[in-house]
């Protein structure tokens, strides 16, 4: 299994950007997708997650209103769309696959990762 993610780059605050994340070796229309992040000096925390089973979406607070999680089952793969972004949101980000459907906010809750694309955001 590999989770491939892509996206990250300098943006500027309020600027958005586009991550991606593209899954081989498993069907994420059985898998519960998530973005994770992990700024320097920082523990990896929760961002974003899309459940299979229930179709629904959550969000950390700090993101809400301004990140989206999406997924494209068919061509297995999960996006994260930035907007507005701030300083705050410089990090490495992570997608995780999940085989858990009630459970989302924990890094334990997940079962395989990605390698993290970096997100800086400066002027």
């Amino acid at each position: 299994v590999q989770l491939q993610a892509s996206g990250g780059g300098l943006v500027q605050p309020g600027e958005s950007l586009r991550l991606s994340c593209l899954a081989s070796g498993l069907s994420i229309k059985i898998w519960t997708m998530a973005w994770f992040r992990q700024a320097p000096g920082k523990e990896r925390e929760f961002v974003a997650t899309s459940t299979y089973r229930r179709k629904n979406t959550y969000y950390a607070d700090s993101v809400k209103g301004r990140f989206t999680i999406s997924r494209d089952n068919a061509k297995d793969a999960v996006y994260l769309q930035i907007d507005g972004a701030e300083p705050e949101d410089t990090a490495v980000y992570y997608c995780a696959a999940g085989a858990r459907d009630t459970s989302y906010y924990d890094t334990h809750d997940y079962d395989y990762w990605g390698q993290g694309t970096e997100v800086t955001v400066s002027s």
